[in-house]
């Protein structure tokens, strides 16, 4: 971690938990004098900590990381710290994704597949005070939500544990087992996630899952 040496340098913690892709998008910074990598983070609860240390003017965010999910950490920087902009810059460019993150709060939702001068173009625009969403990436939003989006919405906390066990491939009687309920309240549990999925079978409900949602979207 390093100091920032000017009040007009913008300064960047790099999120990602792979060492080279984090290498990569530094070694592009570097070269660029207004700008200033202060710290790298490569899960969420490290990201946290050296957001409160460091104050950083961008948090570059990568999607898949141990720790908080990238909806959980962006809620907490936007409460906590929101001088903090957050940029997304992920390969995974799913539209669950780009919807949560819009929701949340973040400013930006890039590919690592971007250029390095759009990336430093990106970060400069965002630490100005730009949205750098696109009306296609918030058609891309409007259309998940209205496919899946809602319908994930309605479902009660226990109804997306019963979903996320089913998608790990347990039966109604483990299911019961894992939340400590009995197997006719799992049935009733599935049969009311089938209607709000509208989907006829629980392996509708899991092919459900894997096309619209993330595996770690809240």
């Amino acid at each position: 971690m390093t100091v920032p040496n000017s009040k007009n340098t913008i300064t960047v913690l790099l999120a990602d938990d792979h060492p080279t892709t984090r290498a990569g998008i530094r070694a592009i910074l570097q070269g660029t004098p207004d700008i200033q990598v202060v710290g790298e983070a490569e899960n969420g609860f490290q990201v946290q900590g050296m957001v409160a240390e460091l104050h950083p003017n961008i948090l570059l965010l990568d999607l898949v990381m141990p720790g908080p999910t990238p909806a959980q950490l962006e809620k907490w920087v936007r409460a906590n710290f929101p001088e903090t902009i957050t940029l997304v810059l992920t390969a995974h460019d799913r539209d669950a994704y780009l919807a949560s993150m819009m929701d949340v709060g973040a400013s930006g939702f890039l590919s690592k597949t971007e250029t390095g001068e759009r990336i430093v173009s990106a970060i400069r625009r965002a630490a100005s005070g730009a949205s750098l969403f696109t009306e296609e990436q918030f058609e891309r939003a409007r259309r998940w939500k209205q496919a899946a989006g809602e319908k994930w919405q309605t479902l009660t906390e226990r109804e997306r544990e019963i979903v996320r066990l089913l998608v790990e491939g347990y039966d109604n009687k483990e299911i019961a087992q894992q939340l400590n309920i009995v197997p006719k309240t799992t049935a009733f549990h599935i049969t009311n996630i089938l209607k709000k999925l509208e989907v006829k079978s629980r392996h509708e409900a899991i092919a459900w899952v894997h096309k619209y949602l993330p595996d770690n979207l809240e």
